[in-house]
C-alpha cells in the first residue's frame, strides 16, 4: 500500500520583519486602462425576461435582451423601480428606494448583504458605550446613485454619510431617498462629539466629480478636515481607468491609516494589489 505524500509546512513569517518597500508593489498593467465587461450584468442593465427584452410596440413580441449603458435616460414608462432597491438591515430594514430615471448597476443584493456583515465584523457599527454614545462611524459613498449604499449605513447607526455623484438626478433621487427614510435630520455638535460647534447633516448630498472630490474636497463642498472612517467606491465598470480611481482615494486628505476602503470592480480585472504606496510614503 503507498504511503500518501506528507505536506510540506510553510514556513512561518514574522510580521515584524516586513517593511513596507516590500509589501508595496507598482500598479499592474490592467488597472492602467479602461476594461470591457464582456461577461452579462444582472437586473435591468442586461435584462433577461422575456417581459424586459428589447419590447416592439409595433409587431408585438420581443428581441433577444441588449446592453444598457449606464447614465442614459430609462425608459420610466416601462421600468418604474427595476433594481427594487431596498434596506438590509437596521432601523429601515425592508423601506424600499426609488431609482433615478438613468440606467445603473446598483450592488447586488447579495453582495451587500455579505459587505455589510463584514463591515459589521469590523466594529464599525458598534457604540463606543452601549447605550450611551452613538456611532461615530462617519461614511463616504463614492459613485452613489440612489444612495442605496450609504443608506444601508445609516440605518445600521453610523452617525454621518456624504453621498457623492456627478449626476444630478442620482443626486436628487439620494435626497428623495435620504428623506423617506428620515435621514434628513442634524446632529449636534460641541464638546465630546467629535465635530464642531455648528454640527452637521446626518447626511450630505453633492453633486461633483468622484476624481475632485477625493483629491480636492473643499472644492466641492467637504471639509479636507472631516475624516471618514469608511469609503465605499461602487463605480461604472467601463467608464473609469481603476489605477487613477485607486490612485485618488489612496492619497485623499479624507481617509486616515485606519480608513477601510471597500472598491467594487469587475472580475475581468484579475485581483487589485494588496498594498499600495502613497504619495507620502505611508502604504494602503
Amino acid at each position: 500500500m503507498k504511503r500518501p505524500n506528507r505536506r510540506r509546512r510553510t514556513p512561518e513569517i514574522d510580521p515584524t520583519t516586513i517593511k513596507s518597500a516590500d509589501l508595496a508593489q507598482e500598479l499592474p498593467a490592467n488597472l492602467k486602462r479602461k476594461i470591457t465587461a464582456k461577461r452579462p450584468t444582472l437586473g435591468h442593465v442586461v435584462p433577461k425576461n422575456s417581459q424586459t427584452r428589447n419590447f416592439r410596440p409595433n409587431e408585438g413580441g420581443s428581441d433577444s435582451s441588449q446592453l444598457r449603458a449606464q447614465g442614459q435616460a430609462r425608459d420610466s414608462q416601462r421600468y418604474n423601480n427595476p433594481s427594487n432597491l431596498k434596506i438590509l438591515g437596521g432601523s429601515c430594514r425592508g423601506r424600499k428606494l426609488e431609482s433615478p430615471t438613468v440606467y445603473l448597476r446598483p450592488m447586488m443584493g447579495k453582495v451587500k448583504e455579505a459587505v455589510y456583515s463584514t463591515f459589521t465584523s469590523f466594529g464599525l457599527y458598534e457604540d463606543v458605550v452601549a447605550g450611551s454614545i452613538k456611532c461615530r462611524t462617519r461614511h463616504l459613498d463614492i459613485f452613489s446613485g440612489s444612495g442605496s449604499v450609504g443608506l444601508e449605513s445609516l440605518s445600521r447607526g453610523v452617525r454621518h454619510c456624504t453621498f457623492v455623484d456627478m449626476a444630478e438626478d442620482c443626486c436628487s433621487t439620494c435626497e428623495r431617498n435620504i428623506e423617506k427614510c428620515g435621514f434628513d435630520g442634524w446632529n449636534e455638535g460641541g464638546v465630546g462629539s467629535g465635530i464642531g460647534e455648528e454640527g452637521e447633516p446626518v447626511a450630505k448630498v453633492v453633486c461633483a466629480d468622484a476624481f475632485r472630490a477625493l483629491r480636492q474636497p473643499e472644492t466641492v463642498g467637504i471639509d479636507p478636515n472631516a475624516k471618514y472612517d469608511l469609503v465605499t467606491l461602487c463605480p461604472p465598470y467601463e467608464e473609469i481607468v481603476y489605477a487613477d480611481l485607486i490612485d485618488a482615494v489612496a492619497n485623499s486628505v479624507l481617509v486616515t491609516e485606519d480608513t477601510v476602503i471597500l472598491i467594487e470592480y469587475p472580475v475581468e480585472l484579475g485581483c487589485l494589489p494588496h498594498a499600495i504606496v502613497r504619495e507620502d510614503g505611508g502604504v494602503l
